[in-house]
């Protein structure tokens, strides 16, 4: 166990899979005590156990982050479990349907709305609260997509929500600075999770186009998000705050 975050608090949402996980895990390695969760609640009982069988602390507590009430919950599980929250990684999210623009749902549209964006905007808002209130800052990264950078075709809703949630990280930063609070946001390429997997399905070629769209022509792994993340809400990021960090592979440079 190293200590990138030794002695901190650290509250994960999605975790109980994928890159929520990798980084309950990678918080918890780093040496924070972690808040894991999910709306899966053998997955993110699941992920505590493998924080405690690495020697960390983790406790669990399920949230639907588009519910108000569930993320005031969560924080509070937080203080009741730790004492304090001094970092977040606001993860939770789902891509809802693949639709063209002009044959796109309401319900999907909301849907993308509730998950990706009114719940990443709610749990900066209630993490945010927690920091203001004990006075001596913190750090929130929230998870965007290569899609909050661009265009993607059949996917107007979840990108219109991902790059919502930039804006919304922009604004927090400028914000909650006062505050010593730094907020940014993480942007995955493809990774290598088995929600992408299921997306391709047996489909080699469709992994193959995706590879070919980064320039290391390969997916990335749930831990290299969990550790941009890390480093993030760590003070060797102390000067970073504002940014929409591209973990894609080069996606974003191509």
């Amino acid at each position: 166990m190293t200590t990138l975050v030794a002695g901190k608090v650290a509250l994960v949402t999605g975790a109980g899979a994928g890159i929520g996980r990798a980084s309950a895990l990678a918080f918890a390695r780093e040496g924070a005590r972690v808040v894991v969760s999910d709306i899966n609640d053998t997955g993110g009982e699941e992920t505590v156990q493998l924080v405690a069988e690495a020697g960390g602390e983790a406790v669990y507590q399920r949230c639907d982050i588009s519910d108000e009430a569930q993320v005031e919950a969560l924080v509070a599980k937080a203080v009741a479990a730790f004492g304090r929250l001094d970092c977040a990684h606001n993860n939770a999210g789902a891509p809802g349907k693949g639709f063209a623009v002009v044959d796109d749902t309401v319900e999907n549209f909301d849907f993308n709305y509730a998950v990706n964006l009114k719940g990443a905007w709610l749990s900066m808002k209630h993490v945010a609260r927690q920091m203001i209130k004990q006075g001596d800052g913190g750090a929130i990264v929230t998870t965007s997509s290569f899609a909050g950078l661009e265009g993607v075709r059949n996917s107007g809703a979840y990108v219109a929500a991902k790059h919502g949630v930039i804006g919304l990280t922009k604004t927090g930063a400028i914000e909650l600075a006062a505050k010593n609070i730094r907020v940014n946001a993480v942007c995955p390429g493809p990774i290598g999770t088995a929600l992408l997997a299921s997306a391709i399905g047996k489909d080699a070629s469709a992994k193959t186009h995706m590879e070919k769209l980064t320039l290391l022509r390969r997916f990335g792994e749930p831990g290299e998000i969990a550790n941009a993340a890390v480093w993030l809400c760590s003070d060797q990021a102390s000067y970073v705050t504002g940014v929409a960090f591209p973990v894609d592979g080069g996606m974003a440079a191509a």
